[in-house]
């Protein structure tokens, strides 16, 4: 049925399948609840930690590196000594003797400073490697997290992708019936809603929604399905409970007759 050949009741009587579909795909993904955002976060977090692996990583070849270049840099102050004092006994005056033992001065202050850096390097370097290790160990728990959670995800989403899909189907086609004007103002009602409800019916007089009291001339005109109306309080759309396709009419129960008894007529 095509949009300008739909009246306002077949719009009313669409706008609330659409309404009924609507919330059944809600309690469809209230059932995944938040397992999509927990897989997201957990995959966030394990990347963010594969990062933060990666730095530390780094971190460490660099100061084993360093501390490596430090031990090969006192082998070779090592090796001048020994070539100063080679020189030294074949000096000839003390201009160059002096000369020679200020460079094996300095070499040893080399050696010193390097030995000192190597000692700090290698408490440094022990404190990467243990937090390297945790932080090994923590990645390994998180990322056995995320296949627990993505498996339980994937186990919900195929129980329920099929109706799912199904139901989407059917909001769409209910939705075309819809003037795009109407379908809008169900979108933004349902979006600010807290319980997604941009319908509801009218029960006991009040309104399916906020269960505030409706007047009875207003019940009237919902009704006739003339035309859309809105709850004075909370804004959502009101349709007659008789556009449910479940819908029962209430049966009156009968109310029990009074008994009548006869007086007893006093002999004289």
């Amino acid at each position: 049925m095509a949009k300008k050949e739909a009246t306002i009741e077949d719009r009313l009587r669409a706008l609330y399948e659409l309404q009924v579909i609507d919330s059944t795909i809600d309690k469809i993904r209230t059932v995944r609840g938040e397992l999509p955002l927990e897989v997201q976060d957990l995959e966030d977090e394990v990347e963010g930690l594969g990062l933060r692996l990666d730095k530390l990583s780094l971190e460490t070849e660099d100061l084993s590196t360093e501390l490596s270049n430090k031990k090969n840099g006192i082998t070779d102050a090592n090796n001048l000594i020994k070539k100063y004092e080679t020189q030294q006994e074949k000096v000839r005056n003390n201009r160059e003797f002096d000369a020679i033992t200020k460079e094996i001065e300095f070499q040893n202050l080399e050696i010193q400073l390097s030995e000192k850096r190597i000692k700090e390097g290698e408490f440094l370097l022990t404190s990467k490697n243990e937090k390297l290790t945790e932080a090994k160990e923590y990645i390994a728990g998180r990322k056995i997290d995320l296949e627990n959670k993505k498996k339980e995800l994937e186990e919900i989403t195929s129980e329920t992708s099929s109706e799912e899909e199904k139901l989407t189907k059917k909001s769409e086609k209910a939705a075309k019936i819809i003037d795009d004007r109407l379908l809008t103002a169900y979108t933004r009602i349902r979006g600010n809603a807290r319980n997604g409800l941009a319908v509801v019916t009218v029960q006991r007089d009040s309104c399916g929604g906020c269960f505030n009291k409706i007047p009875p001339q207003r019940q009237m005109d919902i009704k006739n399905h003339k035309k859309v109306l809105v709850c004075e309080h909370c804004g959502r759309v009101l349709v007659d409970a008789a556009l449910d396709p479940n819908y029962k009419e209430p049966v009156e129960e009968e109310k029990p007759k009074k008994r009548t008894t006869r007086k007893k007529k006093v002999e004289a």
